[in-house]
């Protein structure tokens, strides 16, 4: 492995574990199910694929230098984030109520149930419309391409990297989770988590939605 390839591992590595949107939505999830947590996990993971085939196409260029659009994308984004983070406001709410009695979408002991589908949706939506992500991609790739190689083998291969990293560290976030779960799980401790996670997410999609272009 070339000093590049390490460096990049490394940077990517970094980026993909930083805690933000994918890592909370796949959290949250977790705490539904493992199934659910893990289909989120593999959700992210096609959103970065996307993200990283548009980067490899040069379509991520054109994203970027059109401002309309790169907003439209930012607004979506902004948008179904915040729309996460009320849901799970919302949650925690319901939790600490009065009766704290299981609603119709939860199983024992207020453990919300829900289908892999959706999970899968909800992971892939988060990361597809992180407006962030192209700009990164685009600003990241070229770095780590050597002088004189061909560019498109190299960037498929840092591309791939990017996607595998994800395949792997989500999941593994998931299954950590649902292994952690009977303490996660406590009425307290859950009603924490998803006010944290709610409130993370709605700062989050106000940021995208009511800021300025991230050029």
């Amino acid at each position: 492995m070339d000093a590049q390839l390490t460096a990049f591992v490394g940077v990517a590595a970094g980026m993909v574990a930083l805690p933000g949107a994918d890592f909370t939505v796949v959290v949250r999830n977790a705490l539904a199910s493992r199934a659910a947590g893990v289909a989120t996990a593999l959700g992210v993971a096609g959103g970065l694929l996307v993200h990283t085939a548009l980067a490899v196409a040069g379509l991520a260029a054109v994203l970027v230098a059109v401002p309309v659009l790169f907003r439209t994308v930012q607004l979506l984004g902004g948008a179904y984030v915040l729309y996460l983070g009320l849901s799970a406001l919302y949650a925690a709410r319901r939790r600490g109520g009065p009766a704290a009695e299981p609603g119709p979408d939860e199983g024992d002991g207020g453990r919300a149930t829900m289908g892999t589908g959706r999970a899968l949706r909800q992971g892939f939506l988060t990361n597809a419309l992180n407006p962030k992500a192209p700009v990164l991609f685009l600003s990241l790739l070229p770095q780590f391409v050597p002088a004189g190689a061909a560019p498109l083998p190299r960037t498929l291969l840092l591309a791939a990297i990017v996607v595998l990293m994800a395949l792997i560290w989500f999941p593994v976030v998931a299954l950590l989770v649902d292994r952690l779960g009977r303490w996660l799980r406590r009425p307290r401790t859950t009603r924490a988590i998803e006010g944290g996670s709610g409130a993370a997410l709605t700062a989050l999609g106000l940021v995208l939605v009511t800021g300025p272009l991230l050029h």
